[in-house]
């Protein structure tokens, strides 16, 4: 065989062997390998007559309420968009490609319930879910540096949401916490109340008592702190001080938090010249009110009573809220004890409570109605949907993300793989101070989530031409999914349809598809490479990427 010949065969191998890598790499980029299942699909849950039963009965009651308001439901939205507002509600982003190819090997309620069955099993579920928790029972605040460690808090509440910990239990175990702030996180609801310049006053009974009411009753009775109520309600300054007076014996010591009956609270009345003793008294339904323990246990067994209606009703409206952005009654921490009340609501209070306060199912329960997957745009353009529509939940309400929302989203979008708990730890390092620091520029809207807030320029600037939006977009083989999408999808109509999976969790429209494949085909000098950069910035700054929809 002549040199010649040797050479063309061994060109030819090579050249054979870098397409089929290639097209290796392509199919593992482009389409994954087999998604991990989750160890449940929700089917024993979702299938059961009861649970179905609850979720026609909070259907049939809203569709009252669109009846007597004269509003008409839009249509459903596609399963893609549905698992886009689960993911963005339970991890705080978007879904990665290799978890939308997993998702769309199933349809209808079953993928909702297999999408929900694969978020609980992810950790970043449960920490984000902790994140938002801790918000309602801590703040943002620091805190005294000494005694108060957030961070343990948050691990902590994330440990319990993992497991699915009946709520009521969770609940009793943060009210009654004793013990020292770094081996019993949970005294880190106690400890964060301390003035950090008057350490030897201890736990401050007044803010315990507002957080208890507010994060746990759904009641702000903080606003009778000074005075009785002056806006025609029935609260009376007293209502607040005898149930702050439950927190009276908890006070810091070497052993860390602890109980001492012999300690006794007093306050001096509006009005009043002297301060004067104030018994422990809850301000509704005492009949619920243990006679044994000590004060922090038998007010936490009355917060958590099954018959004390406030308690479940207040975890309703946040779980509905975290998964609408909007919660059904407003102020989230704020629900009316005697009424009016939605009937959905007393319907999901029912359940919640029979089924022993459990967050999953609730959140089962809610994803499948037809409210929760219904579309957030009326189909006919000539007749957007209104405002009515909106306020009914006969759509689905359009909100902003929240800050870390988007920065999370950003960075799953610079990539094809899911960025979790499974990631190598220089990748979960490098997105924590990324998210963080984007988070700082864009800014926290605090503690107060579901107040109504609009986009600033800076933000939208940020968005722009920050960054972290250049970082994750501009040509990067081995980081950055535009890039790898550009070098191995096999046409333009993949690499099109891939960018906007894994920006807006859909495909694109034909019209949307064939605009890009005509603009590129049309600067055939300019590189692939650079067409993607680009692309994934148009996507990554349209109104669609930032907004729940």
């Amino acid at each position: 065989m002549s040199t010649a010949m040797k050479t063309w065969i061994l060109n030819l191998l090579f050249l054979g062997g870098s397409l089929a890598v290639a097209s290796w790499l392509t199919g593992r980029l482009i389409h994954p390998p087999e998604f991990g299942e989750p160890r449940t699909t929700g089917a024993a849950v979702s299938d059961s007559a009861g649970f179905q039963q609850t979720v026609h009965r909070v259907e049939e009651a809203w569709q009252t309420e669109w009846h007597s308001a004269g509003v008409v439901p839009v249509g459903p939205a596609s399963d893609l968009t549905v698992a886009r507002r689960l993911a963005l509600a339970l991890t705080g982003t978007v879904p990665s490609l290799e978890e939308i190819r997993a998702l769309e090997k199933h349809h209808g309620n079953e993928a909702v319930q297999w999408w929900l069955s694969h978020l609980f099993e992810d950790r970043r579920s449960s920490d984000y879910l902790a994140e938002r928790f801790a918000r309602v029972l801590v703040g943002i605040e620091d805190g005294p540096f000494v005694l108060y460690r957030r961070h343990r808090l948050v691990s902590w509440l994330s440990d319990r949401i993992q497991v699915n910990q009946p709520y009521d239990a969770l609940v009793r175990e943060i009210i009654t916490a004793q013990g020292i702030w770094t081996s019993r996180p949970e005294v880190n609801f106690v400890t964060v109340t301390v003035d950090p310049n008057n350490q030897d006053e201890g736990p401050d009974e007044q803010k315990l008592a507002g957080r208890v009411t507010r994060a746990f009753l759904g009641v702000r009775l903080d606003c009778v702190q000074c005075h009785d109520d002056k806006l025609g309600g029935s609260w009376k300054q007293s209502d607040f001080h005898q149930l702050a007076s439950f927190f009276a014996g908890t006070e810091l010591s070497l052993a860390g938090i602890r109980d001492n009956p012999a300690h006794t609270y007093g306050y001096r009345y509006l009005g009043k010249t002297d301060q004067q003793p104030v018994p422990a008294r809850v301000p509704f339904n005492e009949e619920l009110l243990p006679d044994n323990g000590s004060l922090r246990e038998r007010l936490a067994i009355w917060v958590t009573h099954p018959e004390n209606r406030a308690f479940a009703r207040t975890l309703v409206n946040r779980t509905w809220a975290i998964l609408f952005n909007r919660p059904m009654i407003k102020p989230v921490d704020s629900i009316p004890l005697s009424g009016p009340l939605p009937t959905s609501m007393e319907i999901l209070v029912d359940d919640f409570t029979e089924h022993r306060f459990d967050l999953q199912r609730l959140v089962r329960i809610i994803a499948s109605t037809r409210l929760f997957q219904m579309e957030s745009r009326s189909p006919d353009l000539q007749n957007p949907v209104s405002s009515q529509q909106e306020l009914q939940f006969a759509s689905f309400p359009l909100t902003r993300l929240r800050p870390e929302q988007i920065a999370s989203s950003l960075l799953q979008s610079a990539s094809l793989k899911t960025i979790d708990a499974e990631s190598h730890v220089l990748r979960r390092i490098q997105r924590f101070f990324q998210q963080n620091d984007f988070i700082k520029r864009y800014g926290d809207i605090g503690k107060d989530e579901f107040d109504e807030f609009g986009g600033t320029i800076p933000q939208r600037l940020l968005l722009m031409n920050g960054g972290l939006i250049h970082e994750r977009t501009r040509e990067d083989l081995f980081l950055n999914a535009a890039t790898r999408i550009g070098a191995l999808a096999p046409n333009e109509a993949s690499a099109v349809d891939a960018a906007y999976l894994v920006t807006l969790t859909r495909r694109p429209t034909p019209e949307e598809r064939s605009y890009f494949i005509t603009r590129w085909k049309q600067s055939p000098r300019v590189k692939r490479s650079e067409q993607m950069e680009d692309l994934f910035w148009t996507l990554i700054n349209s109104t669609e990427f930032s907004w729940n929809h």
